[in-house]
């Protein structure tokens, strides 16, 4: 087989000398990729597969991870393991939501912009669809006691599911600080500041994650200032010091459209779920919490809880949650509106950015910025559980967050299953007559 396999791509070579050179160039420009990867897949192939993983897609970023990994590595051979493994590194330092920006990743890689762009957004839609739908219901003014039940009993387990992935996320982070105890105190530190703003001062928690990063980047890369009030690049450059110029400058707009109130309000909080938020996809609890209940009474504290769950139960991202957001704020234009500002940041970092993924890795100041801005976001993460336990408005709610947290932190199975299984004892609790708001 092995003769035939070699006598099959020389007779390929052989009718498409052109063909073959091109894969040859482009595997040496690209070390480590496969010849399969230099040719193009046919957009509505992208179209239909990328689609296929939107619709089956249960389980948050793991399992899209796996299921690109499956289709253009071990079934298709389109990308080399090699290569895949790359881009979900690079996909990973990037702020937003990181599962989104490798399925765009993977189909730019096979089909340029164009397979970028359709691909993404054969990712996205599915899960959208389903998102809107659940929303009218969720959000009706009088929807049935049935479902009333099931919406009150998988908020109940989100306070769980968010503490579960902080702590599934914290192992890693405390590597990557490093074994020396300054790095790990300052990790500690980080973990705590993150947890204190999310539990206290949730609209501000983007300057406790920006703050992070850049103060364990000057830890870690420290500038050369000179007497012009610049700092002098190794290369001899001037550039101005860090924070003053497009690292605040989002937050200042920020600032502005949270002042202006209405639609600019909700574009705001979508811009820091997509292009803000670092350390996975439940960071953006506490980036929208506050916002979405307590500063503009978009939704109360149980239809919070039923969004997040929303989001995870459906295929696809998890940061679709913020459709539910803006359609309590403003219907179905106010989801969509949500959803395309989530989403546009992973779109323009992969255009923009996808070919200089290698350079992205091995950037010392991007790896330092990461590295304090990581443990802030999982100590977000964790602290969010605490206004999140505290909106449960009913004992029996306690009984179903409690056993959520068993099966979560305890057993440590699936949370698609923690949330179906608390949406069940929700509706059997509210027919056997418990309360419900």
């Amino acid at each position: 087989m092995a003769g035939q396999d070699a006598d099959t791509a020389g007779r390929g070579s052989q009718e498409h000398p052109g063909q073959g050179r091109e894969a040859d160039d482009a595997a040496v420009r690209h070390p480590g990729r496969g010849r399969a990867a230099a040719e193009r897949v046919p957009l509505l192939t992208i179209a239909q597969e990328w689609g296929r993983i939107g619709c089956i897609g249960f389980g948050g970023p793991p399992a899209h991870i796996a299921l690109l990994r499956k289709l253009c590595v071990d079934r298709r051979g389109w990308m080399s393991a090699t290569e895949f493994e790359d881009g979900v590194a690079a996909t990973g330092l990037l702020p937003g939501p990181a599962s989104t920006q490798l399925a765009i990743f993977c189909a730019w890689r096979l089909g340029g912009p164009a397979g970028a762009l359709i691909g993404g957004a054969c990712f996205i839609i599915p899960g959208l669809i389903l998102i809107l739908g659940l929303s009218a219901l969720f959000l009706a003014a009088h929807p049935p006691l049935w479902l009333r039940g099931a919406a009150a009993g998988t908020g109940a387990a989100v306070p769980a599911v968010a503490l579960a992935a902080a702590v599934g996320l914290a192992p890693a982070s405390w590597r990557r600080a490093g074994p020396a105890r300054p790095a790990r105190a300052r990790w500690s530190a980080y973990l705590v500041a993150g947890g204190v703003a999310a539990a206290l001062i949730g609209p501000y928690l983007v300057l406790t994650l920006l703050g992070s990063g850049l103060v364990e980047m000057l830890v870690r890369k420290p500038p050369a200032w000179s007497d012009r009030g610049f700092w002098r690049r190794p290369g001899g450059a001037f550039s101005r010091r860090p924070g003053e110029g497009g690292i605040l400058l989002p937050v200042v707009a920020g600032s502005a459209a949270v002042a202006a109130g209405g639609l600019l309000s909700l574009v705001w909080v979508a811009f820091k779920v997509g292009a803000l938020s670092y350390g996975g996809g439940f960071v953006i609890i506490p980036l929208m919490q506050h916002d979405a209940v307590v500063t503009y009474h978009w939704m109360t504290n149980a239809q919070f809880l039923d969004a997040v769950a929303l989001g995870q139960v459906t295929p696809g991202p998890v940061v679709l949650t913020v459709g539910v957001v803006g359609y309590a704020a403003a219907g179905v234009t106010g989801a969509l509106l949500a959803v395309f500002v989530a989403f546009a940041p992973s779109f323009i970092f992969v255009l923009a950015g996808g070919s200089r993924f290698d350079q992205v890795r091995r950037n010392g100041s991007v790896q330092a910025f990461l590295t304090g801005a990581g443990p802030a976001a999982i100590g977000a993460i964790a602290g969010a559980t605490i206004p999140l336990a505290l909106a449960l408005s009913h004992l029996w709610q306690v009984g179903v967050l409690a056993m959520a947290a068993v099966w979560l932190l305890g057993l440590r199975r699936g949370v698609v299953v923690a949330l179906v299984g608390a949406g069940v004892l929700g509706v059997i609790a509210v027919l056997a007559g418990a309360p419900v708001s």
